[in-house]
């Protein structure tokens, strides 16, 4: 049997800063039956001020309160909670206040030195998607995330929605062989739910999926993310595509093992 699937829900931006959606969106993602929900962890006001989603970031922003209350409502759904940090500071905040091991690095801030030495030296486990980047600028990131006991490496394009000819899912078996001692993953930014479940039987370990509960609400994430039924029947297919990856040995089964011998002699009487 293939190991499970580790399936996360990024809820990321998509409670539009309104928290009571926030906490309903945990229990519909553990409902769904996945491993982790995922938050964003900045401030607006380290946006640039001339970056025209400033407003929007500043209104999402997720308060050091607010973390302590989606953490502890993920927990009481029997669900992880996890974060991306963008900055040193934020980083700092969920290791050493909230208390995280496990961190998820995005894609923009997969060159953030400062930041991965640090996430390096206080965390177990790291999900690091790859959008934008080329296996070098990967390499440079895993060198500064050498203490990390788990590193995930995730194929990500950065692109909301990503055309199906740009999610480059043959890019998995690449990062397999480029990098055989970490896991390697797809954070998935297409719509609809085929490109997880064809990465899982590419071999991804983890799944990043982008999570709503309407996706005709404003924002360049909803239509992209995957509504609660979508959710469910992706985590359903996915450990249906487990099940069907079995294992790599070449043997018979109990059940053939008891038939071999009258289904290799039925037609033992033909001549040849």
């Amino acid at each position: 049997m293939t190991q499970k699937t580790i399936v996360i829900s990024e809820i990321g931006e998509n409670h539009m800063g309104n928290f009571d959606l926030a906490l309903r969106m945990i229990e519909e993602s553990a409902a769904a039956g996945a491993d982790m929900v995922k938050f964003q962890s900045y401030w607006g006001a380290d946006v640039s001020d001339t970056d025209p989603e400033k407003e929007w970031f500043t209104r999402v922003q997720v308060s050091d309160d607010m973390h302590f209350r989606l953490k502890e409502h993920a927990e009481r759904y029997g669900i992880e909670f996890l974060s991306s940090p963008f900055s040193v500071e934020r980083a700092r905040f969920l290791c050493e206040k909230l208390g995280l091991k496990k961190i998820k690095i995005a894609s923009s801030q997969m060159l953030c030195l400062p930041m991965l030495d640090y996430i390096s030296e206080h965390d177990d486990t790291v999900f690091m998607s790859t959008g934008m980047a080329t296996l070098e600028e990967i390499r440079e990131a895993t060198r500064h995330l050498d203490r990390v006991k788990s590193l995930y490496i995730l194929q990500c394009t950065t692109q909301y929605p990503t055309q199906p000819v740009d999610a480059n899912l043959a890019v998995i078996g690449t990062l397999q062989k480029e990098f055989p001692n970490y896991g390697i993953g797809y954070s998935d930014h297409t719509c609809g739910i085929l490109a997880p479940i064809v990465a899982v039987a590419l071999g991804a370990q983890v799944i990043e999926k982008h999570f709503t509960l309407d996706k005709t609400l404003p924002g360049t994430d909803h239509v992209l993310s995957a509504e609660p039924a979508e959710l469910q029947a992706m985590i359903r297919q996915i450990r249906e595509v487990e099940l069907l990856l079995g294992t790599a040995a070449k043997e018979p089964i109990p059940q053939e093992r008891e038939i071999v011998g009258m289904v290799r002699s039925r037609f033992a009487k033909v001549p040849a």
